[in-house]
This record gives C-alpha cells, structure tokens and sequence, in this order.
C-alpha cells in the first residue's frame, strides 16, 4: 500500500484564522478530488473530467499541500480515501451541489434558462412505483416549463442529499412513525406497500395463503434489501420482537429472485425469502410465479402474505421545504394526482 505523500513544505491550512478558504484552493481541486473518489482510481477520474492523468495526480497532491493532510490512500484495486478525506468529499459535494444551484438559479432570474428540479429516484424503488411518479412529474414539469434532472442514486433514511441541497426532491421510502422530518424537509404520503414473502409449499401456512409474523420470524428469511432507508432495520426490528436472536440471510444472487428461490428451496431447513416492498396494499395480488424457462429447482416456494399487514413501507415525495413555490406546486400537484 503505497499513500500519497505530501511535499515537504510547510502545509497551509485549509481554513483561515478568519474563517474563509487559503486563496490557493481552487473550485477545481474540489472537482478533481470528488472526481477520483467517486471513480476510484485516477485513470477512470481522468477520463471523465478530460484531463492527462499525471495532471490530476498533481492537482490531488497540491490540494493535500493545502489542507496539510492525506485524503486518499493509493491500493492495487484503486484509491481509498482516508478519515480526513471521507469529510472533505462530503463537504465538497455540497459546496459544489450548492455552487452549480445557484448559478442556475442567478441565470433563471437573469432570464437566461427555465427553473430546475434536481430529482432523486433509488434504483430500489418497485418499477410500478417508479414508472407512476416520473411519468406525472415529467407531464406537470414540461406543462409548467421546468426542466428535470434525474438523479439515480440511493437515499437514507434522513434523506441527506436533498438536506445537504445536492438534490431538491425525491421519492424513497419514509417512516410516518417519525413526528417529524428533519429540517426544512416536507412531505407528501403516496400510500403504503408490502414484500412478496416465498414460503415452501409444505408450511403449514402456505395452503392459508397468509402467514404471521410469528411463524416467519422461526424461519430462515432470505432478504437482501440494504438500501439505507431504514425499512430493512425497521423489519428487522419488528422480527425481533418475536424471536429475539432472529437475523436476516443475506441472498447469495441479489439479482434474480427466481435464483433465490431455487437457492431457498434447496436447503435442508425451510427458509423463506422476503423481497423489499414491491406491492401497493390496495391493489396487492399475489406475485406470479416463475415461468417455466426460469422454474428449475424454484419448485415447491409458493407467495403468501405476512397477516395484518406487519411488514410495509410507505412511499412518500419529499423535498426542500425552501425551494421556490413553483417548483413546491409541481410536487404538491405530483402527490395529488398519484394513484391511490
């Protein structure tokens, strides 16, 4: 393991006695840094940003030279970044997310571009889910002038991309059980959902078509949703409530649920596999079971519900309570018109 060393001068630190960045930091040696953590190596960040590789090892070593510290960690398989790295990439993702907002929020004022929504959709969101609200914002948007921006990436449970302003709305995953939404977050509920649960065909609650909550958590559960959301804690949690050493198996193909089924059905003791939330409660039909070009060994798993409903999550739009009011109305008139 080779670490990027610094020049031996004396190191200037990265913030004044007054408060404000050494006038040698540039906007583009954040750039470059946020560039190389996200790639993970410098050959992939210098083919992105344009620039000759041995110019950006330069750059990232004269930002180090004015922090006065180490950000990344050199590694055979790519860069890592080290404590004092992982703060800055954070901090520069917002300063930058903030940087490039407001600029396009001069030139709108300016009379120079049309308003803009930087949106966010999980690539863990049910197609159902995902395809309804992009298709109704899509139309509000293009009826009202606004551009979109798509953003494809996960959100937390505290939904810290828009909370941080590096985006300003999305759709994921909420806790109405929480009072209150970290400030300045608004909310609108576009109704709740529940997991396909897979069960053998020789449990006693698969001829019922509905088992309790007490009964899967006894079994084995395969459940590979980790998004960060919460959801999987919060299931987790109320498992536990019934079996208190029960865990989640984590899938050994988080890709193909019929894999996971044959997976499942092969093993020596009943095990049953739990998808994330996939189905809206008021239109809930039990999922199809795999054709017969991908049925091999998925034999003998049959779909039922968890009774009274024990394990959903409710989808909700949330944005930046301080965005303008324009752009607030075309996710007020989004969340309206949702389906119920």
């Amino acid at each position: 393991m080779t670490v990027i060393t610094q020049a031996e001068t004396v190191p200037t630190p990265l913030f004044a006695p007054g408060g404000s960045a050494p006038q040698s930091l540039e906007l583009r040696h954040l750039r470059y840094f946020v560039a190389v953590a996200e790639a993970g190596t410098f050959t992939h960040a210098a083919e992105r940003m344009y620039i000759a590789q041995p110019t950006l090892s330069q750059q990232i070593r004269r930002l180090e030279e004015i922090i006065g510290t180490s950000l990344l960690q050199r590694r055979r398989e790519g860069v890592r970044l080290t404590q004092a790295g992982a703060v800055l990439l954070e901090d520069s993702r917002t300063i930058l997310s903030l940087l490039d907002h407001g600029l396009c929020r001069t030139r709108q004022e300016a009379g120079l571009g049309r308003p803009q929504l930087r949106f966010v959709i999980p690539t863990y969101l049910p197609e159902s889910l995902a395809v309804e609200a992009t298709s109704r914002l899509r139309s509000v948007a293009d009826a009202a002038g606004v551009g979109i921006t798509w953003i494809e990436t996960a959100l937390d449970a505290g939904f810290s991309p828009i909370r941080q302003r590096r985006a300003d709305a999305g759709l994921g995953w909420t806790d109405p059980a929480m009072a209150d939404l970290p400030a300045p977050l608004d909310v609108m509920y576009l109704g709740k959902f529940e997991p396909d649960v897979w069960i053998p065909d020789t449990h006693t609650a698969a001829s019922r078509g509905v088992i309790g909550l007490d009964e899967l958590a006894r079994m084995e559960v395969i459940h590979g949703q980790r998004a960060g959301d919460g959801t999987y804690d919060r299931w987790l949690e109320a498992l536990r409530t019934e079996n208190p050493h029960f865990d989640f198996t984590d899938p050994p193909f988080r890709k193909s649920l019929a894999v996971t089924l044959a997976f499942a059905a092969s093993g020596n003791q009943p095990a049953a596999v739990l998808t994330g939330p996939r189905q809206r409660i008021q239109d809930w039909a039990a999922p199809a079971r795999p054709g017969p070009a991908t049925s091999t060994g998925t034999r003998g798993m049959v779909p039922v519900r968890v009774a009274q409903r024990q394990l959903t999550a409710t989808a909700g739009l949330v944005w930046n309570g301080d965005l303008p009011s324009q752009l607030q109305q075309l996710l007020f008139d989004t969340a309206d018109g949702f389906g119920p």
